[in-house]
């Protein structure tokens, strides 16, 4: 078959780009034959007007692939390193909700060390269905059946703008908050129950940011999981 059987007739049927394409792509050894092309294609830089060898194009692509690729690299050391920074962070907070030997101080020690070890500039914490001698603790007063019942339904943090929610009272600064995460605060899960396995909600962590990006409805929240999941464990010996 000779080489030019790959292209349809131009007098049956106009040939396009298509077929030019198809021809050369199955004809692998055409420019061996016709080397000369190769130096004669001029193309457009991608960087100027200025007309540029096929060579020093695929050059250009292939320096811009790579540049490209570098900078990925450099996103995954900088997203590791942040990861590790965020790990040693969390690991500072659970050893010093562990260590503490004060029950009744533990909610406003999670508030507090929350502030302090991840820059969140308000915090606030309720817990109920406590023991009685903490039912009359200020952590433990002034919560609704609603927000007990918002609570519980949360399966994961929320993440988002402040829409006015009870949970805003509860901190230092309400009306300075403008974006929030509200952590669910529960035990373990149900074996059998009407939560389909979830444990109802003891409580209520609120994080709360000036910063509408802060705590953005479409970030991840595995991260604010773990804080919840942790500082769950810590505030048992409340219950």
């Amino acid at each position: 078959m000779s080489p030019t059987s790959h292209l349809p007739s131009a007098i049956g049927s106009p040939i396009t780009e298509d077929d030019i394409a198809n021809y050369l792509a199955n004809t692998p050894d055409f420019f061996e034959r016709h080397a000369e092309l190769l130096a004669a294609v001029q193309l457009t830089s991608p960087h100027s007007q200025r007309a540029v060898s096929l060579q020093e194009r695929q050059a250009t692509l292939l320096r811009e692939k790579i540049r490209m690729l570098e900078q990925r690299i450099m996103d995954m050391i900088r997203n590791v390193n942040e990861n590790m920074v965020l790990s040693d962070k969390l690991l500072y907070w659970a050893r010093t909700l562990f260590l503490n030997t004060d029950v009744q101080a533990l909610p406003q020690l999670i508030a507090d060390e929350l502030a302090d070890q991840f820059s969140v500039p308000q915090v606030g914490i309720k817990v109920w269905g406590v023991a009685p001698q903490y039912a009359s603790c200020e952590f433990a007063t002034g919560v609704s059946d609603d927000a007990k019942s918002f609570a519980t339904s949360l399966t994961e943090p929320f993440c988002g703008v402040n829409t006015g929610l009870e949970a805003i009272n509860w901190l230092p600064e309400p009306q300075a908050a403008v974006s929030l995460a509200i952590l669910p605060l529960r035990g373990l899960p149900e074996t059998n129950g009407a939560h389909g396995g979830v444990a109802p909600a003891f409580g209520l962590l609120v994080l709360a940011s000036p910063d509408a990006q802060r705590f953005a409805s479409t970030m991840g929240t595995d991260f604010l999981a773990r804080i919840s999941e942790l500082a769950s464990a810590a505030l048992s010996p409340l219950r």
